[in-house]
């Protein structure tokens, strides 16, 4: 890699060890940190902050005054050389943070591509985000928490620390998680309820309904019957003999909760 060439290295500060694709764009009053990896046809926009180590693919928009990779606030990071992840085409919109991980955890925060972070959302140290996210206006993730793919976070939604949030989920505006939430399960409320499967969602991408009346099965058991939860997770695999690949997304993010699901 070399420098790239649409940048006023007059108005941005750029460490000499950042390795830059020549494709990306700079805008003014930037500042790029040692040990920064940014990969081709990404854009930053002016007053962003980019800290390292931490190694960004290709296609990526950053807005002005977002701050990645940055030391995280956990009293108990000592400034070990964690590192952040973020894979392709994803936007940071105004005032995003996404902090580095910790030698607590595994060292590392990683998002994955495709994802939308609108403005002053916030991604913890050790966070790991999959692909085709949305995160409204100042949603939060504290630390250690997994988000899978394709799920939609309400605006002011803040997640607890080692929580989980499983495929094709959606929380409401102003939600307060503080335990796992299935896949295509929706939750709102502070503190967060279950209410309902993400219908709509499945729907917009192209679930069949042979699918989706299965996980709409598997939600009644779950939430309905008043089956406790090792009763209920025997009748899902009943319920899943045919073996649907959508189904079986649901029962395994209902088994691998650590936490403890939201109920």
């Amino acid at each position: 890699m070399c420098r790239p060439t649409q940048v006023n290295m007059n108005d941005s500060v750029i460490d000499p060890s950042a390795k830059i694709d020549p494709s990306v764009k700079i805008g003014p009053f930037c500042l790029i940190g040692p040990d920064v990896e940014i990969g081709a046809n990404c854009i930053l926009h002016s007053h962003v902050v980019i800290k390292g180590p931490t190694k960004i693919s290709e296609g990526n928009i950053f807005y002005q005054f977002s701050t990645i990779g940055e030391d995280t606030p956990d009293k108990k990071y000592n400034g070990e050389a964690t590192t952040l992840e973020i894979g392709k085409n994803n936007i940071f919109r105004e005032g995003v943070t996404v902090h580095r991980g910790t030698v607590q955890d595994k060292s590392k925060t990683v998002i994955g591509n495709g994802n939308l972070f609108m403005a002053y959302s916030h991604i913890a140290h050790d966070c790991v985000v999959g692909n085709e996210n949305v995160f409204a206006n100042t949603a939060g993730l504290a630390g250690h928490v997994t988000v899978g793919n394709n799920v939609i976070l309400g605006a002011v939604t803040l997640v607890h620390q080692f929580c989980s949030l499983g495929d094709y989920s959606f929380t409401g505006l102003n939600t307060l998680i503080t335990m796992d939430v299935p896949a295509f399960v929706k939750v709102a409320a502070n503190p967060a309820r279950p209410i309902g499967l993400n219908t709509v969602g499945m729907q917009r991408n192209n679930f069949d309904n042979d699918s989706i009346n299965l996980v709409k099965k598997a939600y009644r058991i779950i939430y309905r019957k008043g089956y406790s939860l090792e009763d209920a997770v025997k009748k899902l695999h009943i319920l899943n003999q045919d073996n649907n690949p959508v189904l079986a997304t649901f029962i395994s993010s209902v088994e691998t909760s650590k936490r403890g699901l939201l109920r």
